[in-house]
C-alpha cells in the first residue's frame, strides 16, 4: 500500500491511496472517527477500474498528519497486543 498526498492545507489533508488493503483502511477510518481532534474521515473509492481511492481526514484541532500518525500508532498497539495474546493463548 503505498500514499501520495494529494492536497494539504492547515485543517485537512487529501490522500490517494494505491493498492489500498482494506483490511487496513476500514479500522483506520473508523479510529479517526472516534478521535476527538479529527472532524471527519472520507474514503472514496470511485470505479475500481478508473479511480484511485482517496483518503480525506479534516480535524477540529492540531494537523491531520499528526491525528493520522496518533491513530495508526494506536492501532499497531491494539494489533500487537492481540496477536501477543493470541500466541499466549495457543502455545
Amino acid at each position: 500500500m503505498q500514499l501520495r498526498i494529494l492536497e494539504k492545507q492547515k485543517d485537512s489533508v487529501r490522500i490517494e491511496i494505491l493498492n489500498p488493503d482494506d483490511t487496513v483502511i476500514y479500522p483506520l477510518i473508523t479510529a479517526l472517527l472516534k478521535d476527538p481532534d479529527v472532524e471527519d474521515a472520507l474514503y472514496y473509492t470511485g470505479h475500481p477500474q478508473l479511480d484511485k481511492p482517496v483518503l480525506t481526514v479534516k480535524v477540529k484541532k492540531g494537523s491531520p498528519q499528526a491525528a493520522l500518525k496518533r491513530v495508526a500508532e494506536g492501532l499497531a498497539n491494539d494489533f500487537s497486543g492481540a496477536k501477543q495474546h493470541l500466541e499466549k493463548e495457543f502455545a
